[in-house]
């Protein structure tokens, strides 16, 4: 068995340049991890994708770093448009699923480029602000990146139909 199953409904799937531009254009998603006890825990974030990879800023204690600890593996949700079609009793969708492992940045030259990435995809073009925030936060933050393994998408069948056409 492959580590990844394949989408059972593969003519809604996106293709991988599809995904990332969703990944591109959200702002934020829902991190899963495996929680206390065994439980499913889903948080939402804010994010930012560069290269292949997620990054995260997050307190340096609680329940997601603790889970992270213990499992580092994970999925991350996007959903990029979730539009209710009360008379056709459905709803089209387009949405992106990650998989991967998410590290804790060690270092200050990794943890000042996440928050150098994150800074400017959420407060753009102002660098000055941006040095400051970095530098008032640096010693009490936590970055961390998502190395996604896996990448998929899917749409409503509706929106397939109507780009093939």
């Amino acid at each position: 068995m492959t580590e990844f199953r394949p989408m059972r409904r593969h003519r809604q799937q996106l293709s991988r340049e599809e995904c990332v531009s969703i990944l591109d254009r959200c702002t934020s998603g829902v991190l899963a991890l495996t929680g206390d006890g065994g439980y499913p825990y889903a948080v939402p974030l804010s994010y930012v994708y560069s290269d292949g990879a997620i990054y995260f800023h997050s307190a340096v204690q609680g329940h997601k770093v603790d889970a992270i600890r213990r499992d580092s593996r994970c999925s991350f949700c996007v959903i990029e448009q979730d539009d209710i079609k009360p008379a056709e009793f459905t709803t089209y969708f387009r949405s992106v699923i990650a998989f991967g492992h998410i590290q804790m940045l060690e270092t200050a030259e990794e943890k000042v480029q996440a928050l150098r990435l994150l800074g400017r995809r959420y407060s753009p073009g102002d660098e000055p602000g941006l040095q400051h925030e970095i530098d008032k936060s640096l010693d009490h933050v936590l970055l961390l990146r998502l190395d996604i393994k896996h990448l998929t998408g899917k749409e409503a069948i509706e929106l397939t139909r109507s780009r093939n056409h």
